[in-house]
């Protein structure tokens, strides 16, 4: 079933992006936390008193705690992004449901709260497996504005290029503050500030996604 369609059938629970009508967007950065990628970004943000959404992958938090605890303190949104990066619509119901319900216990250990956000790796996601997560609280948060960031090491031009294509109110915007062995993400941490002053000066206001959606960020 396309997006479109799971945005029809799921009103509500499965979104790509915010309301049309007002100027704002929000920055999502995926795959964190990554001690390699994820201080750059938050130096930007606090640079320019931007507050983002971050989905925070299970087995990295566990490994870096203080990163995730860092992206709390800094007043940014925690989502949920699974707990190994797994294609969760190959999974049986019961691993797909480790997968959340782990990464959940993970931040909440160490950050206190659970995530009602959940963004699925590459977007991947069946119809039963978001009305489980209509069925818990969720709401599954894909995007319609991908920087392709994670395509081939491109750069900050080619990352501002990407984003421009498919940019209008209501936007969420796909980025990355972690990645593989071989993944350089120095275009989106040097695209970054450039992204923030383009968007201030189209006047956009760069909103977390809980402020976007009209939804809480927490249970």
């Amino acid at each position: 079933m396309s997006w479109v369609h799971m945005q029809q059938k799921y009103p509500g629970t499965f979104v790509m992006s915010g309301s049309r009508d007002m100027r704002s967007v929000s920055l999502t950065f995926d795959d964190a936390p990554d001690p390699r990628v994820t201080p750059d970004i938050l130096d930007t943000l606090s640079r320019y008193h931007i507050r983002a959404t971050f989905f925070i992958v299970g087995d990295r938090a566990a490994k870096h705690p203080e990163l995730v605890k860092r992206i709390m303190r800094e007043g940014h949104v925690i989502g949920n992004h699974s707990y190994n990066h797994a294609v969760l619509s190959k999974l049986a119901p019961a691993q797909f449901q480790q997968q959340i319900w782990k990464t959940d216990g993970i931040i909440k250990r160490i950050v206190g709260v659970s995530p009602r956000l959940v963004r699925p790796p590459y977007g991947e996601m069946k119809p039963h497996q978001i009305a489980w997560g209509k069925q818990n609280g969720f709401t599954v948060v894909n995007w319609d504005v991908d920087s392709e960031d994670w395509r081939n090491n491109p750069s900050s031009a080619r990352v501002l290029a990407n984003i421009k294509k498919t940019l209008q109110p209501g936007s969420i915007i796909l980025q990355h503050a972690g990645g593989g062995d071989k993944q350089d993400l120095s275009g989106t941490i040097h695209a970054l500030p450039l992204l923030i002053e383009m968007l201030q000066g189209k006047g956009y206001d760069i909103v977390t996604l809980p402020e976007l959606l009209g939804r809480k960020a927490y249970r």
